[in-house]
C-alpha cells in the first residue's frame, strides 16, 4: 500500500484531527494552518516532518522545498525529490549557493576541509563545545527566511506552517545553534511578525532526540529507504561520518535496523562508533 493510499484509509481520523486543531485555534485566537511547506533535505528528520504534515493536512496541501547551497554532492537533493514523488506532494528547489560560496564548512564543494569520520561526541571532546566542521553559517536561518517568503507567495490566502526538522541532538554541545529551541522560538517569532501571521514556523522535534524522530516516523510509515543523510556522496552512505552514526543509532534505539544499505555490511557499517551525542 502506498503512503497516499494509507492516508486515504484514515481520512476520518484526519478530519477529527482538523477539528481538534480548529478548536485549539479558537482558544488561542489564531487561524488554523491549512497549508504546509516542509524544508526538505531528503534525510530522516525532514522526511519525518513531511509525514507529519501529510498526515495532518493531506498531500494536496503540502509542498516540500530543498535548497542547493553549494554542498559537495547532490545526493540529498535527489533523495528529497524521490521522497516528494513518493508522497505525491509538490516539490521545489531553491539555489542559495551564491550567498554561501565563501564558507569553508566541510560540507561545501570549495572547502579545504574533509568530513570527519567520527561521532559528534568525539569531535566535541577533542575541540570543545561550539561549531563543528560541518556547521554552515546561519544555514537554517537563511533557508527559513527564503522558504517563509516562498510560502507566503504560493499560498497568499492561507495560513501556512513551515516545518523544520531540527532536533535536540543537533543542538547538543552548541554544535548547531540554529537547531536549538532558542533559535526556533526567535526565528518563528520573526517569521510570524514579518508575514502578518500568515506563515508560522513549526519544529515538532526540537525537544526530541533523533531516536524520538525515528519512533514517530516508524509510526507514520515513513519511507526511510528513500532518504539520504550521509555527508559524503557516492553510491551508498559511508556509515562512519557523524550523521550516519547518529542515524544508525536512532534506528537501533527503536529496535530496528536502518533500511538503507551502507558501505560494508548493510545497515551495520559504523555501528561500533554509532551513538547519540
Amino acid at each position: 500500500m502506498s503512503w497516499n493510499s494509507l492516508h486515504d484509509a484514515v481520512a476520518v481520523t484526519r478530519a477529527e484531527e482538523a477539528e481538534e486543531r480548529a478548536r485549539e485555534a479558537a482558544v488561542t485566537g489564531q487561524r488554523p494552518a491549512t497549508k504546509a511547506v516542509v524544508l526538505s533535505s531528503g534525510g530522516v528528520d525532514s522526511t519525518t516532518c513531511l509525514a507529519v504534515a501529510v498526515d495532518e493536512l493531506g498531500a494536496e496541501n503540502v509542498t516540500t522545498v530543498s535548497v542547493f547551497y553549494g554542498q559537495k554532492h547532490r545526493r540529498e537533493l535527489e533523495a528529497a525529490d524521490a521522497v516528494a514523488r513518493y508522497c505525491g506532494v509538490a516539490h521545489r528547489v531553491l539555489d542559495l549557493s551564491e550567498i554561501l560560496k565563501d564558507s569553508n564548512s566541510a560540507l561545501m564543494a570549495g572547502s579545504s576541509q574533509d568530513v570527519k569520520h567520527e561521532s559528534y561526541a568525539e569531535q566535541i571532546a577533542e575541540d570543545g563545545e561550539g561549531p563543528v566542521s560541518t556547521y554552515v553559517p546561519f544555514r537554517n536561518g537563511l533557508m527559513l527566511s527564503a522558504v517563509a517568503a516562498l510560502a507566503m507567495s504560493i499560498y497568499p490566502d492561507d495560513v501556512t506552517e513551515v516545518f523544520l526538522g531540527a532536533h535536540a541532538d543537533d543542538a547538543a554541545g552548541d554544535a548547531y545553534p540554529d537547531c536549538s529551541p532558542e533559535f526556533t522560538d526567535h526565528m518563528g517569532a520573526a517569521i510570524e511578525i514579518g508575514t502578518y501571521g500568515r506563515v508560522r514556523l513549526r519544529a515538532p522535534f526540537v525537544d526530541e532526540n533523533k531516536a524520538g524522530v525515528v519512533k514517530r516516523g516508524l509510526e507514520l510509515g515513513v519511507p526511510y529507504e528513500l532518504t539520504w543523510s550521509c555527508y559524503e556522496g557516492g553510491d551508498k552512505p559511508c556509515g562512519t561520518c557523524a550523521t550516519c552514526r547518529d542515524r544508525i543509532a536512532a534506528f537501533r534505539a527503536n529496535g530496528v535496523e536502518d533500511p538503507v544499505e551502507y558501505y560494508g555490511t548493510p545497515g551495520r557499517a559504523g555501528a561500533e562508533g554509532a551513538g547519540s551525542r
